[in-house]
């Protein structure tokens, strides 16, 4: 069984203005209110997904136990096919103001940005701060945690 891995930040990174802040996401996936995580190379989970929902792979979701990259890993949840967790496709205009289509959803209104920031765990302000220096002229990857989806 192949196990893919994807850590959660315990506290805002360093170039966000609440930086040391703990986030909770751990226990906001745990509550169900943190519905999913945003990720770059879409193309990469898309893959990755394929073999999770062959049965092939499961998504390990971990924390650091300290410094990012300079600790161990905690691992929170070991997600399968079975936990019907699932990967979108989000793309977002140049001023970072709302979802485009493709295919997630179509006909999104700015506001509706400020679900998916909510849905990620985070006030409007934190997701656009958080994802500031992400190149956004790139496909990026909702990985959900739940059943949840914005297409159906």
């Amino acid at each position: 069984m192949i196990t893919y891995v994807l850590t959660v930040s315990e506290f805002f990174p360093k170039t966000h203005n609440k930086a040391t802040i703990p986030t909770g996401f751990v226990n906001a996936i745990s509550q169900k209110w943190k519905r999913h995580t945003i990720r770059g190379n879409y193309v990469l989970w898309l893959k990755r997904f394929k073999k999770i929902n062959e049965g092939k792979a499961v998504l390990s979701v971990r924390s650091w136990s300290g410094k990012p990259y300079r600790s161990t890993q905690i691992e929170h949840f070991v997600f399968d096919k079975e936990d019907k967790i699932g990967l979108e496709k989000i793309e977002f205009d140049d001023e970072f103001d709302s979802p485009i289509h493709h295919p997630v959803i179509d006909n999104w209104s700015k506001p509706h940005i400020q679900l998916v920031a909510e849905n990620d765990g985070l006030s409007l302000r934190d997701f656009k701060e958080w994802f500031k220096n992400y190149d956004l002229n790139e496909p990026m990857a909702i990985i959900h945690f739940t059943s949840f989806r914005y297409c159906n």
